[in-house]
């Protein structure tokens, strides 16, 4: 099984201009994937995503912001912490108009740059594949209500 990568695409009928607040923004983040979230739409800025009442919380740190088409984090920090010197997965969201919508490419990297055994980076993979599967439909029925709301 290829575990390096998960690549998915969706189409929404919004604006790329929409659609990058969307999966850009803190508090549109946590309407579609997260409890809460908080960071800078910067490159260069740490923040953290958060579940439940903070159970889970993920440090993040911004790699790219090109409105409307490119926005990227780091995330999955071994011990939680940013740290540029160790491993991370890099989500990628980048967004291609299509006719009256944006067409949006989702791309996990860096599976196998964690330092994970083998057994440990499929779990991970499964699970973020899982998690994807389940959120990126999220996204595209969260676009739909707030682009349909007067």
């Amino acid at each position: 099984m290829e575990y390096g990568s998960i690549e998915r695409e969706i189409h929404v009928e919004a604006a790329p201009e929409v659609v990058f607040d969307v999966v850009s923004r803190p508090e549109h983040i946590a309407q579609w994937w997260t409890d809460d979230a908080g960071f800078e739409r910067a490159p260069g800025a740490t923040g953290e995503l958060v579940w439940g009442n903070r159970e889970q919380v993920s440090p993040i740190s911004v790699v790219d912001v090109d409105p409307p088409r490119l926005f990227s984090f780091r995330w999955c920090y071994p011990g939680d912490t940013v740290d540029d010197s160790t491993g991370s997965l890099l989500v990628t969201f980048e967004l291609i108009p299509a006719g009256t919508g944006t067409r949006i490419r989702l791309t996990e990297t860096g599976f196998r740059e964690m330092g994970w055994a083998v057994a440990k980076a499929q779990e991970e993979h499964r699970e973020h594949i899982g998690g994807w599967d389940l959120y990126l439909p999220r996204l595209g029925e969260y676009v739909a209500r707030l682009v349909s709301t007067p």
